[in-house]
């Protein structure tokens, strides 16, 4: 259960009173432009970070729209253009495609609505399966936390 970091949201994110949905709008929200906030793209982090063990959380995509999902090191870039790539530290999922270089084209059998995101620290590994059946959708392998604290990145 991931609870978002309003302090993180970039401006045009606006998040549920209780934290646990992000939805992008078109209006700008007057926000500080604290060092956390994603300032160019919009994403958000969750509250709680990781330096061990294993971890895992659902995330209920909708349909249509776009949507990206996944984990970022706390050092990932929040202001500017950056490119959402493990090297600068984001291992993410984009409406079923892989945020790699080059970029992979997932088309599971069936769309699921749930997706569950699976971080293993110790395993360097990231994982993204269907919720309903736990179909795998993509895994992320070597990943490089280098130490640091990840977060639940959306």
């Amino acid at each position: 259960d991931v609870t978002l970091d309003p302090a993180t949201a970039h401006p045009n994110l606006h998040l549920s009173e209780d934290r646990k949905q992000a939805r992008g709008q078109l209006t700008r929200q007057n926000l500080p432009d604290n060092p956390e906030r994603f300032d160019f793209e919009p994403c958000v982090l969750g509250c709680e970070g990781f330096t061990s063990g294993r971890h895992f959380w659902e995330v209920e995509v909708g349909q249509g729209g776009v949507w990206a999902l996944g984990v970022a090191r706390a050092s990932v870039k929040r202001k500017g253009p950056m490119s959402l790539t493990r090297k600068e530290g984001v291992w993410a999922l984009e409406a079923y495609h892989s945020l790699t270089s080059p970029r992979a084209n997932l088309r599971p059998n069936q769309l699921p609505r749930r997706i569950r995101v699976s971080l293993d620290y110790e395993g360097r590994r990231v994982a993204f399966f269907s919720a309903d059946d736990d179909a795998p959708i993509l895994v992320y392998t070597g990943a490089l936390f280098n130490g640091e604290r990840v977060f639940p990145w959306f």
